[in-house]
């Protein structure tokens, strides 16, 4: 695609006024959740993201907050306290994207595994595996709960025996001797809750928080960060005092394009299916399943939005080779489903959505993947040739993204001589502000918030938006050519040219991939997104042969993690 105009003011906005006290590298989740804890506190800060907001590592997550009921295994008990604690503290902040899940772990042993844990975490993941048996299983529940006293929001866990789980579960493999149920929390749209905490924080800070995907660092020169616009190629220099690089896994190459090379990342890349197989959906009982499979990874099974996501691998990963699913994932995947389920038929036709990313783990040597610390740290370096001062964030996860952000904030803080103005504890999220959590709450909210269209209607777009919803209703009710669209029924022409004019789209991927579900589920055929970028490209300016490229990009970028597709689409060239 050849450069051109941009259709976001990102990039307008930071070389209008080329300085600010904080700038932010990286769109991921923890660089969005710091830009609005700063934006909170009434500090300049200005964000950049080489590509759209939430687009890396950020969008590979397997759609849960969790504790890290395993991290307990590797003594990691600051980490599970902190993350149970963020878990719970989510569940009342972010109600219309984070919700109560129930898990299960089905169980072949009764007592492999309660000596080889401990000697698995002196070793560093050294050592024969060994499975982790129900004794070793139920320790670590009880251990897990402990954490929710005082404020927990789940139900404690529950053991059951062969006969009771298969009365449950009863496609589970026969040779189950015992489940082990206990209650995490589901993440049900990760790019949207990150669009709402960009969101939150511009509304925070006003003229003084900026942001803008497509803006990459490039390199420092004279004391400034050097930004590039990736879509017009225009660079200009940026002033900080404090540079926070939260680039996640490219933290080494954003530091390196800095001028200080670094060697503080080990990312592992974690790849996803999904699959529209309605039986598949039908075994797992509403719930996720979550065990071990025989290498001793621990992957999931969990339904969400009609479909059932598996994951995930644990794999070494170059930054510089492509991050995608591949065939012998794929592979992993079908087999383990195969171990757990064992009557259910599953094949490659059954997959609409493929998605791989790298976890922003610190450098480990030889230490299993598996093993890596999930735990985060923030290092410290002037700015080469300046005298700002850059933070690095080692680490990190969706789970604890609001504490990390108030560490980073933080030390921004303290560098800027400024004192914290208030908490981030207990302010809720975008829209999950007055999200209504009855039954009876939300029949209000509905009939309240009509404004003229189907009840129906507006419970779709406040289950796909939270409370933000008034907005979408409002756009749907003052655009007389709305209507739903005719590849996507579910979607309304309204609906996606509000997004795409008041959501920072740039590329009409951000659109399918990160602004709505529309990729996960399978949505993404080719006419239904020729019909989409004919609705968006009067509203972002599109010419003719700049709809027909967005066409063409928006597929290739779906479907990239699927070698099929590239296949089938070569042959058909």
């Amino acid at each position: 695609m050849t450069m051109g105009s941009r259709t976001a003011p990102g990039f307008d906005e930071l070389a209008e006024r080329p300085y600010a006290d904080v700038l932010i590298v990286g769109g991921g989740i923890n660089g969005l959740a710091t830009f609005r804890d700063l934006a909170m506190q009434g500090v300049d800060v200005a964000l950049v993201e080489r590509d759209d907001f939430i687009s890396g590592a950020s969008a590979a997550s397997s759609h849960m907050i969790h504790g890290g009921i395993r991290y307990l295994e590797n003594g990691e008990f600051r980490l599970v306290h902190e993350a149970v604690t963020e878990r719970n503290a989510l569940l009342r902040i972010a109600p219309h994207y984070v919700r109560p899940l129930q898990t299960t772990i089905p169980i072949f042993s009764t007592f492999s595994g309660v000596l080889s844990a401990p000697l698995r975490f002196l070793r560093h993941g050294g050592g024969k595996h060994t499975e982790r048996g129900a004794a070793l299983i139920k320790i670590g529940l009880v251990i897990y709960d402990s954490f929710s006293r005082g404020g927990g929001r789940v139900p404690r866990h529950a053991f059951r025996g062969r006969k009771r789980s298969l009365q449950e579960l009863p496609a589970l493999n026969p040779d189950v001797k015992y489940t082990a149920t206990y209650w995490d929390a589901s993440l049900h749209d990760p790019e949207r809750l990150a669009i709402d905490v960009l969101r939150d924080g511009r509304r925070a800070g006003g003229d003084q928080a900026r942001a803008a995907n497509y803006t990459a660092a490039v390199g420092a020169e004279g004391g400034r960060v050097v930004l590039r616009d990736m879509v017009s190629g225009e660079e200009l220099g940026f002033a900080a005092s404090v540079v926070i690089n939260a680039s996640g896994p490219w933290t080494d190459l954003t530091n390196l394009a800095l001028g200080d090379p670094t060697h503080y990342m080990g990312g592992t890349k974690g790849s996803h299916i999904v699959l529209d197989h309605p039986e598949l959906l039908a075994a797992t009982g509403g719930r996720e399943l979550f065990f071990e499979n025989a290498d001793g990874r621990i992957v999931l099974i969990y339904p969400l939005k009609g479909r059932v996501l598996v994951g995930t691998t644990d794999l070494e990963h170059r930054m510089g080779d492509p991050i995608v699913c591949t065939e012998e994932e794929v592979d992993y995947f079908i087999d383990l489903i195969g171990q757990v389920l064992p009557g259910i038929g599953v094949d490659r036709s059954q997959i609409v959505y493929r998605f791989s990313g790298v976890r922003p783990l610190p450098g480990h040597g030889d230490l299993a993947p598996g093993f890596v610390s999930r735990d985060y740290r923030i290092e410290a370096a002037p700015l080469v040739g300046g005298d700002a001062t850059v933070l690095s964030l080692v680490g990190g996860k969706w789970t604890t993204f609001r504490a990390s952000a108030e560490h980073l904030a933080d030390r921004a803080l303290a560098l800027l001589a400024r004192p914290r103005r208030r908490s981030t504890k207990g302010v809720a999220i975008g829209g999950g502000n007055g999200f209504p959590t009855t039954e009876r709450a939300r029949q209000q909210w509905i009939a309240g918030h009509a404004d003229g269209l189907p009840a129906a209607r507006v419970a779709t777009l406040l289950d796909r938006y939270g409370t933000v919803a008034t907005d979408l209703v409002a756009a749907i009710a003052e655009d007389p050519d709305d209507a739903p669209l005719v590849h996507l029924p579910g979607y309304s022409s309204a609906e996606v040219r509000h997004l795409a004019l008041s959501e920072d789209v740039v590329h009409l991927d951000d659109l399918l991939m990160r602004r709505t579900s529309i990729a996960f589920v399978g949505g993404a055929s080719e006419a239904a997104v020729t019909e989409i970028a004919a609705l968006v490209a009067p509203v972002l300016g599109w010419d003719a042969g700049r709809t027909a490229s967005e066409v063409e990009r928006g597929v290739a970028m779906v479907h990239a993690a699927d070698p099929s597709w590239a296949e089938a689409s070569a042959t058909s060239r």
